[in-house]
């Protein structure tokens, strides 16, 4: 058992070995054998060529590709215009950044505003319910005043209609009609603030 390991370690040995030499495995079936790789290829067909073709040939070649030095002078030229590019958009760049921080100081600056102006709202209409509710407080109280004014005004005419009985005056009958209405009115109003 021990043999077999040390069996394989050889012949792995023994094929990595012969790789580099310059041999390659072939398996077949049933079996394994090394053959050497040939290192020389086989040589194209040569068909035979007039001088002037070849020389031709090249001269073409020549005049189609460009030279080294005006390859040179064309990627200066478009170093050139991308390095004019670049500078037009970093100076762009640095612009719409100027702009941006233009934007974001404006933009806190309106919040600061809005916030205040929404706390002056909402102190304007807290001050407006209140001065709603005054004013309806007046309004009752002015109205209740009007009504406790028109009914001392009918007790001092009842009174003076009651004086001038005594004194023996002549009472016109609108006056006595009065009178009864005021009378009336007056009765109905002590007992309308008895119930209250």
């Amino acid at each position: 058992m021990k043999n077999k390991p040390n069996i394989i370690l050889l012949v792995i040995l023994s094929l990595l070995i012969s790789l580099p030499v310059g041999c390659t495995l072939t398996k077949e079936p049933g079996k394994l054998s090394i053959e050497p790789i040939s290192t020389r290829q086989p040589e194209p067909d040569v068909k035979q060529v007039s001088s002037d073709a070849v020389g031709n040939r090249f001269r073409e070649q020549t005049s189609q590709s460009p030279t080294s030095a005006e390859s040179a002078i064309e990627l200066s030229q478009k170093y050139a215009k991308l390095s004019e590019e670049a500078a037009f958009f970093q100076q762009a760049n640095s612009d719409l950044i100027t702009k941006n921080r233009l934007l974001i100081d404006a933009n806190s600056n309106l919040k600061a505003q809005l916030q205040q102006t929404q706390k002056e709202l909402t102190e304007a209409n807290e001050l407006m319910v209140e001065m709603r509710i005054e004013l309806n407080n007046w309004q009752n109280n002015i109205l209740g005043f009007r009504d406790e004014i028109r009914d001392a005004e009918s007790a001092q005419l009842q009174a003076l209609l009651k004086i001038l009985k005594i004194l023996g005056g002549d009472i016109k009958t609108e006056a006595a009609q009065y009178e009864k209405v005021s009378s009336a009115d007056v009765t109905s109003g002590e007992t309308g603030r008895s119930e209250m």
